[in-house]
């Protein structure tokens, strides 16, 4: 499967993953670095950016 910048770009920028509850959000990286960020769902600032594994 071919791997395109568009396809990659929608799936992975700006894309962090809740540590507390695996929620998906799409947060801004000034928002992030500043610590600012925080999960929709539970509230939490424990984010960290969503992997780009090998399958």
């Amino acid at each position: 499967m071919a791997k395109f910048p568009e396809a990659m770009k929608a799936l992975f920028d700006n894309v962090y993953i809740c540590m507390n509850c695996n929620a998906t959000n799409r947060v801004d990286i000034k928002r992030f670095r500043l610590g600012k960020a925080k999960c929709r769902e539970c509230k939490r600032k424990q984010l960290r950016p969503k992997k780009r594994g090998n399958k």
